[in-house]
């Protein structure tokens, strides 16, 4: 299948369903991380995933994709218990910067946080400036143990890292958060691709084509409103 080259001053995108199943969705390449291609990309199910050692911006569009819906987080006893405990205070967009730059830098198991590149930290802290990106921080003592950054667009929210310094900390951040978004109406959170660690909050692959379906639906009640 064709890997696509984005063109530098058309922010519009190829269909999700073209992406390469045999690169793990990849479906283009090229472009920037300016507001309006980021934002297309999201309503279009598709995500910067920029890949080390290629120099251009790469494109992707997994399938099938990770999903956490409604009524089916699932919170651990344990982590729970620590949320109870008031070990870790959690704020939204305290510190998003901070937050960003430490999803690129702090090491985690099997995971190389390198892809966050300089260029992407610019991007989604202008998304930031203008309301679409968010932060959620986990402070103990004062200091940033752990946290998590995305996209929202109407109801939706689109995960893209998290980190931590401290035991549990991005664990609580993502709790409190996805609590507070169902809460508020959200029918979904994208976690993009499958981890073990949003498994266990009840994050289940679904195909693309179902949640290209999903997403659609959200967006075009967005339009209307």
């Amino acid at each position: 299948m064709a890997i696509y080259q984005l063109d530098e001053n058309d922010f519009g995108f190829p269909s999700a369903e073209l992406a390469d199943p045999e690169l793990d969705g990849l479906l283009a390449i090229g472009g920037g991380y300016e507001p309006e291609r980021l934002l297309n990309a999201y309503v279009a199910g598709i995500f910067p995933w920029p890949v080390p050692g290629v120099d251009q911006i790469t494109w992707f569009s997994p399938d099938p994709r990770f999903v956490l819906f409604a009524g089916e987080l699932h919170v651990p006893k344990s982590l729970k218990k620590v949320m109870r405990s008031g070990r870790y205070a959690i704020t939204v967009d305290q510190a998003f910067p901070e937050v960003i730059r430490a999803c690129g830098s702090v090491p985690r198991p099997g995971q190389d946080g390198t892809w966050i590149t300089d260029a992407l930290v610019d991007g989604y802290c202008e998304l930031h400036r203008l309301g679409f990106a968010h932060s959620v921080e986990a402070w103990r003592d004062g200091e940033l143990a752990g946290g998590l950054y995305g996209v929202t667009l109407g109801k939706c929210f689109f995960g893209e890292s998290m980190f931590a310094r401290r035991p549990d900390a991005s664990k609580c951040a993502f709790a409190t958060f996805a609590r507070r978004l169902f809460d508020a109406g959200t029918p979904w959170i994208d976690c993009q691709v499958r981890t073990d660690h949003l498994a266990r909050f009840g994050a289940r692959e679904i195909p693309r084509t179902e949640y290209l379906q999903l997403l659609d639906r959200e967006m075009r009640s967005l339009s209307q409103v």
